[in-house]
C-alpha cells in the first residue's frame, strides 16, 4: 500500500506541480439500491435488465466475487451468480444522489472535473477552506459522503490525473491511496499495463505478445517504438509509463453528447415498433437534456443487427434544437429514411451532440447511457 501521507504545500513549491484527488464512488448504482433497500446489503445485486438481452449496468462487490461485471450480459451473470439479484435502473435518482456528492466537492475548490455520475477530478492545489492538505481533504470528502448520502467512496491523491486515477483504484472499496512527488514513477512500473486508463482486453494481449506486461515493460520501449505497434496511443503509452502527465483539472468540461440506448430482450424488424421505440427513447433522452439544461444541433440514430453490425446516422441543423417534439421528429426521420431495414435489429440509440449549455454547468450532461 502507497504511504498516505499529506501532500503538504511545501511539496507542491515545484512550478506546475498540483494536488489532484479522483473521488470514485464504489459500485455507485447498486450502492444505491442496498441503500434504498436494507434488505438487499449484503446480497449479490446487478442493476439492469434480468431477462433476454438484458445487460448489467453495475454490480455490488458481492456480486463481483462471483466475476459479476458492468457490460456483461445478464444471462452470464446469471449463470456465474444463480442468487444474482436484479434491480431496474433508476437514473433520475444516480442522477439525484451524484448532484449531491458534486456539492461536497464544490466546498472545497471550484475546479471540479466530473467524468460521470460516480467519479470525478478535483483540484485542491488552492482550496477554498485552507486546508491546504490534498489527503486531508480527501479523508474529510469521504467522510462527509458517508455522513450525508450513507454511500462509500475511493479516493486517489497525487500530482496530477492519471496517477490520481490510478490510485484511486488502488484500495476499492472505501479506501484512499496517495501517491507523492518522487513516488509515481515506481508505482507506475509495478502496475499491471491494464491498470492503464485506456488499455483494454485486446491491447493488452498485444502487449503481452510484444513482451509488454508492467508499467516497467513499457518504460523500457521508446516512443518510435510504441507509435510503431499503438499509432497515435504510443505517445500517451510512453508519458504514462513516465508518469507524465499535464492536463490540468477542467471544471468547464462540456460533455460531447447526451444520449440513451435500448437492447431489445428479441431482434424487431416491425416498423411500427421501431417508430414506437424510437419515440419513447426520444422522450427519455429529452429528459436528460432538460436535467442538464443543455442544447445541441446535431441527432444521431445508432442500430445495431442482428449481427452485431452497427450504423449510425447524423443530421445537425443550423441552430440548436427547441424542444422534445423537434428532437423526436429529427430521430424519427433518421429512421424512416432507413427504411425498410434489411434485417432485424437488436439496438437502438439516439444521441444529442454538439452541445452547449444555458446557465448551466457543462458537466451535467452526463454522456450516454444505457435504458437497458
Amino acid at each position: 500500500m502507497i504511504p498516505q501521507t499529506p501532500l503538504d504545500n511545501s511539496e507542491t513549491d515545484e512550478p506546475g506541480l498540483r494536488k489532484i484527488i479522483h473521488v470514485d464512488m464504489d459500485a455507485f448504482f447498486a450502492s444505491v439500491e442496498q441503500r434504498d433497500d436494507p434488505s438487499l446489503r449484503g446480497l449479490p445485486v446487478a442493476v439492469g435488465g434480468a431477462s433476454g438481452r438484458g445487460v448489467v449496468a453495475a454490480a455490488s462487490y458481492e456480486a463481483r466475487r462471483f466475476g459479476v461485471r458492468s457490460a456483461m450480459p445478464s444471462a452470464r451473470a446469471i449463470r456465474l451468480c444463480p442468487d444474482l439479484i436484479f434491480r431496474p435502473a433508476r437514473f433520475e435518482v444516480y442522477h439525484e444522489v451524484s448532484q449531491q456528492i458534486r456539492a461536497i466537492f464544490r466546498s472545497y475548490t471550484p475546479h471540479v472535473e466530473p467524468l460521470s455520475l460516480d467519479e470525478a477530478y478535483l483540484d485542491v492545489t488552492h482550496d477554498l477552506m485552507g486546508i491546504g492538505s490534498a489527503t486531508r481533504i480527501a479523508e474529510e470528502i469521504r467522510a462527509r459522503i458517508r455522513a450525508e448520502t450513507q454511500l462509500t467512496a475511493s479516493a486517489g491523491v497525487s500530482y496530477n490525473k492519471f496517477l490520481a486515477k490510478l490510485a484511486s483504484d488502488q484500495n476499492k472499496p472505501d479506501g484512499l491511496c496517495v501517491i507523492r512527488p518522487g513516488e509515481g514513477a515506481d508505482f507506475v512500473a509495478s502496475l499491471p499495463v491494464r491498470r492503464f486508463h485506456g488499455v483494454g482486453p485486446r491491447c493488452a494481449e498485444k502487449m503481452a505478445r510484444l513482451g509488454i506486461e508492467t508499467g516497467a515493460d513499457l518504460a523500457a520501449r521508446d516512443a518510435t517504438f510504441l507509435r510503431a505497434h499503438f499509432g497515435s496511443m504510443g505517445d500517451y503509452l510512453y508519458r504514462a509509463a513516465r508518469d507524465i502527465d499535464h492536463r490540468a483539472v477542467r471544471a468547464d468540461r462540456l460533455r460531447k453528447s447526451v444520449g440513451g440506448e435500448r437492447t431489445f430482450h428479441t431482434n424487431v424488424s416491425d416498423p411500427g415498433q421501431l417508430r414506437e421505440t424510437c419515440e419513447k427513447i426520444a422522450g427519455i433522452v429529452w429528459d436528460r437534456i432538460e436535467a442538464a439544461r443543455a442544447k445541441g444541433r446535431t441527432v444521431t440514430l445508432k442500430l445495431r443487427y442482428a449481427d452485431f453490425t452497427t450504423l449510425t446516422r447524423a443530421r445537425s441543423l443550423p441552430q440548436c434544437i427547441v424542444d422534445r417534439a423537434e428532437f423526436t421528429a429529427m430521430g424519427r426521420a433518421l429512421l424512416d429514411e432507413l427504411m425498410p431495414l434489411p434485417q432485424p435489429i437488436r439496438l437502438m440509440g439516439l444521441t444529442l451532440s454538439g452541445l452547449e449549455t444555458d446557465n448551466a454547468k457543462p458537466e451535467q450532461a452526463d454522456g450516454q447511457l444505457s435504458l437497458l
